[in-house]
């Protein structure tokens, strides 16, 4: 019966669709990831190639001297420009996002997931056709902004992930709802090491458009599968307005109204918590390609490819060892390691000089939720910070990133201690 009503609301959310078979949410997540991490090293490698040509810079391996330690104007040149593009195409998708995405989160809780998923898995199909268009006919990278600001005007990879863990949470109990997220975190892993060695390599190969093409064929895979494959985990989805500020008001209630089992002082600690761990996580991730490209380490687009993939390794095994490390720790302690590997990490990119350091740091990293508002202050700092530190120390954003990271390790051991989990001290008497 639950089986029936799900399909039948599922015909409701989607008018017109007819739903295959009732299909996981995780192939959505690993097709989606897969196609970002695809486009992302590549993008960036894509503004330095495309800067460097306009400035006559030919790169430092090229003349062998890449360990060469002093300024090059002309480089320095080409590593503002592209951090400052990338930030503007953050910018851009920010800007759009920000209302859209708080009214598409609260539209899915009635409408259903299938919706949003589509309509994130058309952003990224848009945004991909906008980037092939910039690559293939050389047009400006402003382009690129424009592309960014269109996925995140249909939800972007950000609405995506919200509703493949909101239907995560739909179906799953209490005691497996950690193990199911680390599930759909496997898969972001598996799909980013892929992308990554198969982005890097393909660069090399064949140069920046095919790689693009491949992601539009995933991505056209996923919008079909999102639209009549997914198994809608709603139970009942409701008709409803998505021009409406009752969206926001919602979220409004979540921070201001006082319920039986939440305290608006804890909700916005661990919110504050997740803002700190998600803006470290993408701004390092913003200029990191940057980073590998420059000197003292000057990679090659495979070097950037293994790197990208070994910043992946944390979310396939953390699979394993989340699983194991609830036998005897509560998941806010696993967190707590987490942000220890992650601040370590940090401050080991920012010293590093030579690539096996800089894999030994990515061996460190560890996993990060999305969050718009985060992900604009992650670009706007990283990448004014950048430039502007290159003729002192250039690793300085990623020791920054290691201090900032000391506060949610905090706030979470305070909580830890102030919010009693009842659920977990039972937990070894029924197992």
């Amino acid at each position: 019966m639950e089986g029936r009503a799900k399909t039948k609301g599922s015909s409701r959310s989607m008018p017109g669709a007819a739903v295959l078979f009732r299909g996981p949410v995780e192939p959505v997540v690993f097709l989606a990831n897969f196609a970002v991490v695809l486009q992302g090293p590549l993008t960036t490698q894509y503004l330095w190639h495309r800067f460097s040509t306009e400035l006559g810079y030919n790169g430092t391996r090229h003349r062998g001297n890449c360990g060469n330690q002093s300024a090059d104007p002309v480089m320095q040149e080409v590593e503002t420009l592209t951090s400052h593009w990338t930030l503007y195409m953050n910018l851009g998708g920010f800007l759009v996002g920000l209302f859209w995405s708080t009214l598409l989160g609260a539209w899915s809780d009635r409408v259903g997931r299938r919706p949003l998923l589509v309509l994130s898995s058309l952003g990224l199909l848009v945004q991909v056709v906008v980037y092939i268009f910039v690559v293939q006919l050389q047009l400006h990278v402003g382009f690129f902004v424009l592309g960014r600001a269109l996925c995140a005007l249909l939800g972007d990879f950000n609405g995506l992930l919200a509703a493949s863990f909101a239907s995560v949470a739909d179906v799953s109990s209490k005691h497996s709802r950690t193990f199911r997220m680390a599930l759909l975190e496997a898969c972001i892993g598996v799909a980013g090491t892929l992308a990554s060695l198969l982005g890097g390599h393909w660069l090399r190969a064949q140069g920046y458009a095919n790689p693009f093409w491949l992601a539009l064929a995933l991505l056209i895979v996923l919008t079909l599968y999102a639209a009549f494959c997914f198994g809608e985990t709603v139970k009942e989805p409701k008709s409803t307005r998505l021009f409406t500020l009752r969206h926001h008001r919602s979220i409004v209630r979540l921070y201001a109204v006082p319920a039986p089992e939440k305290s608006r002082k804890h909700l916005a600690l661990y919110s504050l918590a997740i803002f700190v761990v998600v803006t470290v996580h993408f701004g390092a991730q913003d200029i990191m390609t940057l980073y590998e490209l420059s000197t003292p380490l000057c990679w090659d687009s495979k070097l950037v490819g293994y790197g990208s993939a070994a910043q992946h390794i944390p979310y396939l095994t953390s699979l394993v060892g989340l699983k194991l490390l609830q036998y005897c720790l509560a998941d806010t302690w696993v967190a707590e390691i987490g942000l220890f590997f992650n601040i370590l990490a940090m401050v080991v990119f920012a010293f590093a000089t030579t690539t096996p350091l800089m894999f030994t740091g990515a061996l460190f990293s560890a996993v990060a939720c999305v969050n718009s508002l985060a992900m604009l202050v992650a670009s706007s700092v990283f990448n004014s910070l950048y430039p502007a530190t290159l003729n002192f120390m250039k690793g300085f954003p990623f020791l920054l990133g290691a201090g900032l990271l000391f506060i949610p390790a905090i706030l979470i051991g305070v909580l830890e201690k102030a919010i009693p989990h009842p659920e977990f001290q039972q937990f070894p008497q029924s197992s």
